[in-house]
This record gives structure tokens, C-alpha cells and sequence, in this order.
């Protein structure tokens, strides 16, 4: 029980470090909320009269103390209320929610088929260790997966939607597009989608592989490997059916811990591809200082890759009892 107390302590504290971030760091940026109210390009726009400005730091609590500021923040937080973004003149958890589905979509796409493709190279590459085909796939994996996605993503736009107009080069779906039916509308989502997804699919191809690999290795020379080779068992059998079941427990976990780190590679993909995710959103928050979207923003992401951190640990002690 101790243990379990300890835990919940650190995740609490975790937490309260979080949030304190979640409020300092807005407020750290140069600028003014009501002095970026202008391009994506952050041109310094002045809307407002110096009359107006003070009403609107007034009613949003910034002419207070930055103290008192916190302490409202904390109060809010504890009500479930994120806030009014200053930009877009909306509930803060409401453009959140929109954009939600939109990023959760790409992170389980990428997760699905860069962790199945890892997956299988990576069982293949460990059952022809130290062979030719092993050491290309090594090789290529450990160089993609050092590169950072945005740069694989504007590789992909430059090719496969500039060059070769295979894809659309921005958005989520086509603007005011009338859709004869919904096979239409899911085949447009699709096709805007393909390369974001891939471009995350790839990202996370690299360490799937590396897992899958290195668990494979540690089983490859068990016992019972040996004897199914012995019975003249298929290749794909003996590496499906006895290797990889056991050499899971570090892949499943590792999917867990993807999901967390996925976020901050969709951020800077949606970017490129002008994806109506959260890290578009981000962005956007970010140039006009819209302090209470960013802290909305940042505390959803932050809690979503906690909270899958958390899920691959206790999925970890689940399927192996010997760990406390």
C-alpha cells in the first residue's frame, strides 16, 4: 500500500509541476494578447484602444496580480473550466474538443501501421541476424528514425503532393466540398489524411522495429525456439506462434508509451500539412498570445501523454508479475 501511496503522490505532483507550467510559460512569451490580433505571419496588428485594452485584461483577469491570476487559474481548473479563448471568442474546451478527433485519428493511424510494419521487419530482421538483410534493415531504421517528422513530412509534400499532385497539399478535407454521399466524405477525409499518417507511420516504424527486434534476439535462442525448429516448423509459425508471443511484453508496452510520444510528433506534422489538428490550433494560439487556448492546449497534451505513460506502466506490471 505504500508503494500504491508513493505513486499516487508522485502523480500528483507531477501534476501540480504541469499545470504551474502550463500557467508560467504563456505568460513568458513576449507580446500581448491584445496586441497579436493579426496574420498567422505575426505581424503586430493594434485592434484595440488603450480603453479597450484595459476592459479586456479587466475581464479576463490580467490586470490582477500575476499571483492572484494564478490563483483564479487553479480555482477555474478545479471547476472543470478552461477557460474563454481572447482569438476566437469561444469556450477554450470547446475548440479543443473540435480539433480532438482530428489528431487522435492520425496518432492511432500511425500507431497502428508503423507499429505493425516495425513490427514485422523487426521479427524478420532479428530471425536473419547478423545476415545481409539485417543489416540493411538496421541500418535504414536507425537513420529514419533519428530524422525528425517535419522534415520527413515536407519531404513526402514536396514529392508525393507537389511533384506528383498524388495528394492535396494542406488541410483536413476539401473546402466547401458538397459530397454526393458519406463514402464520399470518408474517401475526401482519407485522401487528405494518407499523408500526415504516413509521415507518423514512419516516424514510429523506427522504434517498433528496434523493440521487436531486440526481444526477438533475447528468445530466438530459448529452448523451445530450438525445438520447433527441431519439428521442421515453418518459418512464420515459429516466429509468430512461440517467438513473438513471448518477446510481447516490451512491444505492448512500448505501444502505450507511443501514444504519449506521438502527440508531440503530430503537433509539428499537423504544422506542415496545415492538418486542422492540435498542434494547428497550437500554432495559431501561440502567434496571438491567446493565453487561455495555449494553457487549454498545452494541459489537454500534456495530460494525454501522462496519462498513456501511466497506462504502459501498469500494462508492464500487468504482464510481468515480477515487477513491483
Amino acid at each position: 500500500m505504500n508503494m500504491i501511496y508513493k505513486k499516487i503522490v508522485k502523480l500528483l505532483l507531477t501534476f501540480f509541476v504541469i499545470i504551474t507550467l502550463n500557467f508560467s510559460l504563456p505568460r513568458l512569451m513576449p507580446g500581448d494578447p491584445f496586441y497579436f490580433l493579426s496574420s498567422e505571419q505575426g505581424d503586430i496588428a493594434i485592434t484595440y484602444s488603450e480603453e479597450e485594452i484595459q476592459r479586456q485584461k479587466a475581464y479576463y483577469g490580467l490586470d490582477k496580480p500575476i499571483l492572484v491570476q494564478y490563483g483564479n487559474y487553479l480555482i477555474n481548473l478545479g471547476r472543470g473550466d478552461l477557460g474563454y479563448s481572447i482569438y476566437f471568442g469561444n469556450d477554450v474546451w470547446t475548440i479543443i474538443k473540435n480539433r480532438i478527433p482530428w489528431s487522435v485519428s492520425l496518432v492511432l493511424l500511425s500507431i497502428i501501421l508503423g507499429g505493425l510494419i516495425g513490427i514485422l521487419l523487426g521479427c524478420l530482421s532479428a530471425w536473419q541476424r547478423q545476415r545481409t538483410l539485417d543489416k540493411i534493415l538496421y541500418s535504414t531504421m536507425v537513420f529514419v528514425s533519428e530524422i525528425p517528422p517535419f522534415l520527413i513530412g515536407i519531404l513526402f509534400l514536396f514529392t508525393l503532393a507537389a511533384q506528383q499532385g498524388l495528394f492535396p497539399l494542406s488541410g483536413g478535407m476539401t473546402p466547401f466540398a458538397d459530397y454526393a454521399s458519406w463514402t464520399d466524405r470518408i474517401l475526401d477525409l482519407v485522401h487528405h489524411g494518407f499523408l500526415p499518417a504516413l509521415t507518423l507511420s514512419v516516424v514510429q516504424m523506427g522504434g517498433f522495429f528496434l523493440i521487436a527486434r531486440n526481444s526477438m534476439i533475447s528468445v530466438m535462442n530459448k529452448d523451445y525456439i530450438t525445438t520447433a525448429k527441431a519439428k521442421g516448423l515453418g518459418t512464420w509459425r515459429i516466429l509468430f506462434r512461440h517467438a513473438l508471443s513471448n518477446a510481447a511484453l516490451p512491444i505492448v508496452t512500448r505501444v502505450f508509451s507511443s501514444l504519449g510520444q506521438a502527440v508531440g510528433g503530430t503537433i509539428l506534422v499537423e504544422n506542415v500539412y496545415k492538418y486542422p489538428g492540435l498542434g494547428l490550433l497550437m500554432r495559431q494560439a501561440v502567434l496571438v498570445r491567446d493565453y487561455p487556448l495555449v494553457q487549454g492546449i498545452f494541459l489537454t497534451v500534456t495530460l494525454f501523454v501522462l496519462i498513456m505513460n501511466t497506462a504502459a506502466d501498469i500494462m508492464y506490471k500487468k504482464l510481468d508479475p515480477r515487477i513491483n
